[in-house]
């Protein structure tokens, strides 16, 4: 049984990056090392792993992948904090009046 891994890289301009992958450490050093000159991260270097968890179904972990890429930057610092219980609060729209 092959794992995916969804991750969290946090760029040197305090963005982050969410990809998802099957080698992990590769993956992570690949982006470090700017293997793709013209991609997000490249132009952001360093990174730093900030966050990551494996799935058994490489089709859960692009569909949580896509998830995260939607969140708010709020949202996605709970989850890298462990802040779980956070999390519901965070997805609600907050709407003036």
């Amino acid at each position: 049984m092959e794992l995916s891994y969804i991750y969290i890289l946090k760029c040197s301009d305090g963005t982050f990056y969410t990809g998802v992958t099957s080698d992990l450490e590769q993956r992570v050093q690949e982006h470090q090392g700017g293997k793709h000159g013209d991609s997000y991260t490249a132009q952001r270097l360093p990174v730093e792993l900030v966050y990551f968890c494996s799935f058994t179904d490489i089709n859960l972990a692009i569909e949580f992948e896509k998830k995260i890429k939607k969140w708010s930057r709020a949202k996605k610092l709970a989850l890298i904090e462990s802040r779980y219980d956070d999390l519901p609060a965070l997805a609600k729209k907050v709407f003036k009046k």
